[in-house]
């Protein structure tokens, strides 16, 4: 990197260096009291009443963006998520969560290194105006990240920058890979009908349980044969639901799921794919199934250009850096890099961490800093053009 940029990524970095202890309590009290997604206005105003620059402005309901004044220019962002998830934490932790809600997803380690990253660049001088972006509702199907494009959050934003945790990555790498790094996702859900009946009579019957059965099986074709194999595609069944008594042939089974693309055009793909085979494989069996697909998260793609810089900044800051990591997880985070440029960059925290989303997974305290490290990288690779 060059020497501006190094420079200012060693001041901002020792700046966040001194609020770190400061910046584990508050990873503490995040995580002890975490919100589901549409109640996160608590949430919301810890952080900022602990970065200590004014309340900012409601986004997306019980959101905030937060500019960091004095600054003129198109802004460069830093998002951090402010939801949990229903989930019983079993972490053991003295922190650990007892409200029936948890942040299983690292999101009080992203929310603690933005708070610090914010807080720290307060006492430099930015080339750039920096907003902080505190994001409701990334869980769930409700984006907080749209809401937050469609109400204009990100005029005056030129690129958006975000961290997330990654047990995928092993501790002590950071992936920052140019391009799709997570996969579109959509729903679908298929409902076979067909004719009911006594279970002793079977040549009376359409059967709606066999016919989503053989549904179920069919749609690995969407991965194994419709898409190119070097792109990807998961499509998943993820739910069955059939029947109300043994001894009934019911005439009406549902199955739904999900399907995972990295490019648009796959993506379509899927979409009739899922429509043939199950409308196709159902009147096999003398049934009519109706396909209804929801359209979720798009391809989160990074910049290329902010991608590689930031890599070399991380390297410079001594990080083992992964240019090639990509997962077929999604994230809303994707509806902004469709408007600015935008790139999220995956900390490593190893397997034996535990997985997203389970009640035992408790990434480390020193992953604070790190998160602060690839969101300060990712702003001072912003700043070329």
């Amino acid at each position: 990197m060059g020497p501006a940029t190094d420079e200012l990524a060693s001041r901002w970095r020792a700046a966040v260096q001194a609020l770190l202890p400061d910046a584990v309590a508050l990873r503490h009290e995040l995580h002890a009291s975490p919100a589901l997604g549409g109640h996160e206005t608590p949430t919301a105003q810890t952080v900022v009443d602990w970065i200590g620059l004014g309340d900012g402005s409601v986004v997306a309901q019980t959101g905030r963006l937060l500019p960091l004044p004095g600054s003129t220019g198109l802004a460069i962002a830093v998002r951090a998520e402010l939801d949990g998830l229903p989930v019983e934490e079993t972490t053991g932790a003295p922190w650990a969560s007892t409200n029936g809600a948890m942040h299983a997803c690292g999101h009080d380690v992203h929310l603690s290194g933005l708070a610090a990253v914010v807080r720290a660049a307060a006492t430099i001088d930015l080339p750039r105006p920096l907003v902080a972006v505190l994001q409701p509702r990334e869980e769930g199907v409700d984006s907080g990240a749209k809401d937050i494009v469609d109400e204009g959050g990100l005029d005056g934003i030129e690129a958006v920058v975000a961290a997330h945790v990654q047990p995928r990555v092993d501790t002590g790498v950071i992936a920052v890979t140019p391009g799709p790094v997570n996969a579109a996702m959509d729903a679908f859900r298929v409902e076979v009908s067909g004719r009911g009946g006594h279970s002793g009579y079977p040549h009376t019957v359409d059967d709606s349980v066999l016919a989503v059965s053989a549904v179920v099986v069919a749609l690995q074709q969407v991965g194994a044969r419709r898409i190119d194999p070097t792109a990807g595609v998961a499509c998943m069944v993820t739910q069955v639901h059939a029947g109300t008594a043994d001894n009934v042939v019911p005439s009406r089974a549902v199955c739904s799921g999900t399907v995972r693309t990295m490019r648009s055009d796959d993506r379509e793909t899927a979409h009739r794919a899922i429509e043939e085979i199950a409308t196709s494989v159902a009147a096999g069996y003398g049934c009519h199934a109706s396909v209804t697909i929801g359209r979720g998260e798009p391809v989160l793609a990074n910049d290329v250009g902010l991608a590689v810089r930031a890599g070399e900044i991380l390297s410079e800051l001594g990080h083992a850096v992964d240019p090639t990591f990509r997962s077929f997880g999604s994230d809303d985070f994707a509806a902004y890099c469709e408007q600015v440029r935008g790139l999220m960059v995956f900390v490593g925290t190893g397997a034996e961490r535990g997985g997203l989303h389970d009640a035992s997974y408790l990434p480390d305290d020193a992953y604070v800093a790190t998160v602060a490290d690839a969101l300060i990288a990712g702003y001072c690779a912003a700043l070329t053009p």
